[in-house]
This record gives structure tokens, sequence and C-alpha cells, in this order.
């Protein structure tokens, strides 16, 4: 039997903030689409989270357009508790969410899209990748050298201290994510050491008293300031995307506190089935978490788009200016430092259904101006 087609104007693959808020725009707009989402509930990218993560934004910047997080102001909620305000959003807007399914090919025929996920093929002119940031988890080639008796971890699939074993534990990779579990780990007993570059910090507690003065400017410096429009924003890009954020929650003094060893150098190999360090260091131990990042993971995409050398695609406030109708949203400094953000999110996003709905008046223009053409030479 013949797979059935599906069309929609716009087909969004990924039903997080990033496609949850292009769905309430288009849904404005009166444009037929469908959001396709590979999680059984919407929300559950939030939930295969640690349970004890909480947003780096306080609760008042952390609604999408239309509805307030509910929660006090200057709160900052869990994962969980945001998982939760997507699905209630999804359900308060009727937004189309298809749920368990996951896309398998995006590919081109003649002029339209066609994306197939499972047994379901759907066909549109605009499609909107808005996967995430948390693709694909990623680990140096010598973890596998590693003793396999050292339990290891990636901190995408990290939820307590639970799943370690006694003994030591490493932590790989310095930036928010690391600090924040090195942190916990050390609370709940374990020998820690946590290796990589310094990253920065944040000079104020997050969810302290000075921050709620300082959290609009640094609203304005991440939206406007740190842009793809002006040098600064240029030039951090690139930092950014390979190296990570600074600490946001936990501190250098919070993990010298709790009994972290923090080491600057970074874990270079493996040495008789232990990690070693630059400095030729082997560090005994019995767990290793791995906060390396992600990567993209768009190999699922079979229409030619450009990369740039950073393994990005390229676009322009996320449309793909070579490929009419191919949008990204909510990748790393999409167009600005807040685009990684939720609040920067949900505007990446009023942007990109502007552009699709501008796109489709030109076209009616351009048709018209060639019917009118065509009568006249009539």
């Amino acid at each position: 039997m013949a797979t059935q087609t599906e069309r929609f104007d716009t087909v969004v693959v990924g039903g997080g903030q990033a496609g949850l808020a292009t769905g309430y725009h288009l849904r404005k707009r009166g444009r037929e689409h469908v959001i396709l989402d590979a999680g059984e509930r919407v929300g559950d990218s939030w939930r295969s989270r640690w349970p004890s993560l909480k947003l780096y934004s306080p609760a008042k910047l952390d609604g999408l357009p239309g509805m307030p997080f509910p929660a006090p102001r200057n709160s900052f909620p869990t994962g969980y508790e945001f998982a939760d305000y997507l699905e209630e959003y999804a359900q308060r807007f009727e937004l189309p969410v298809e749920t368990g399914l996951r896309v398998d090919s995006l590919t081109r025929e003649d002029d339209m899209f066609v994306v197939t996920a499972g047994e379901r093929r759907f066909e549109a002119e605009n499609v909107v990748v808005a996967t995430g940031v948390m693709q694909k988890p990623v680990t140096p080639g010598f973890a596998s050298e590693l003793d396999p008796g050292i339990r290891q971890l990636h901190s995408h699939d990290y939820r307590s201290p639970d799943q370690l074993q006694p003994g030591a534990v490493l932590v790989v990779g310095a930036a928010h994510s690391g600090g924040d579990i090195a942190f916990e780990l050390a609370n709940a007993g374990y020998s820690t050491t946590l290796s990589g570059r310094h990253t920065g910090q944040i000079p104020f507690r997050l969810e302290g008293r000075p921050m709620r003065l300082v959290f609009p400017i640094l609203r304005i410096v991440w939206s406007r300031l740190l842009t793809m429009n002006t040098p600064l924003g240029r030039k951090k890009r690139p930092e950014l995307r390979a190296h990570g954020g600074p600490l946001l929650r936990v501190k250098e003094r919070d993990l010298e506190a709790a009994g972290v060893e923090r080491v600057l150098e970074r874990t270079a190999g493996v040495r008789n089935g232990l990690p070693v360090l630059d400095d030729g260091r082997v560090l005994d131990v019995a767990n290793v978490v791995w906060c390396t990042g992600f990567r993209n993971d768009l190999d699922w995409i079979r229409v030619p788009y450009p990369v740039g050398e950073d393994g990005y695609p390229e676009q322009v406030r996320g449309a793909v200016q070579s490929v009419p109708g191919l949008y990204f949203l909510g990748m790393v400094f999409l167009h600005s430092f807040s685009s990684m953000l939720i609040f920067g999110t949900a505007r990446d996003a009023e942007r990109v259904v502007r552009h699709i709905a501008s796109r489709r008046a030109r076209e009616r223009v351009s048709e018209a101006s060639a019917l009118a053409e065509d009568a006249v030479a009539a």
C-alpha cells in the first residue's frame, strides 16, 4: 500500500521551545503546519535531563509568547517544571504536535520538501528544523581505550550520583554543566576532579538580589550587543560554539568549598587504562563523566545546504538563503547569544515565521507580475 502524503504549508521538526514558539506564530498567522517531535510527550527532551537541573534564567524570562511561566518572576524553574510548562503550552494554544515521530529524512521533490517519519510522509513548502543543540553527545576517541571497569557517562545520560560506582570521579569539561555535575558529585561524597580550561564565570550569584538588577542589562547585552550585527558578536560566536559557556550557578569558590580538585589541564589520553592529563599526570579513578558537549545531528537532511567551518548550517536569522523555505532554530548563537536562551529562541522563531509569511507574499507578487506581463503580451 502506498504511503499517503500529508500536505502542509510548513513542517516544524522538533517540539521543544523553539518548535512550539514557531507553531504559536504560524497559528497566529493562520498558516497550516504540523510539529513533529520524537518524544512520547511534549517536553520529554527536558524530562531526560538530571532532576536537580534548574534553568539558568528566571521565570520572568522563561515564558513563550502568549503565556508567561507560572511561577514567581525571580524564581528558577527546574527542567522538569519547564517540560510540564511546554506540554501545557501546546495544549492551551492547540498546537498541532505529533509526538512519537522521529524524522528519518528531509528531501526535495520538484518545488516541495518531503519529510518522512516512519510510515508517514509529509510535503511542505517550508521546513523549520528546531531540533535544538543537545543532539549527539561528543566524547573523545580515546574514551574507548579506558579500562572497561571504569564507569563512563556523558552529561546527556547523567541523572544522579547514584549512577556511579564507588571510587573517585573525573569530570571532563569545565563549562557550566561540568561545574554543576562536579559540585553535585562532590557534595554526594565522591572524590571529584574537574578537568578543563577555565571558561569564565558570571560575577554574581545567579539567584541573588544583585543579579535581579543585572539581568535586564545582560538581556540587552545578549540580545543586542552580542549578535551577528556587531564585531564583538561575530568574534564571540566561534568561541561559544567551540568551548561552551561560563560557570553560571556554581562558581569556582563553590567547587573549592565542596572539595572538587580543579585542574586546568585537559584530559588528553589514556595510559594503562587510566585517563591522563596534558601534563602527564595519570588519574586513578573509577568513574568518568564526559561534559564534552554535543554536535549537530543533521545527517537526515538530504537537501544540500551550506555548512560553515564549525559544522553549523550557514543561515541568516534562521533562513538558509541558498535553499528557500529551509530554516533552522534553537542553535547556539543562531543570530545572537540569546538564541540559545528561551526568550531568545522565541524571538528568533517570530522572525522566522515573519520570513515565511513574507516569502509567500513575494511569490504572489511575482506570480501576479508574470500574469500581467502575459496579458500585455497577448
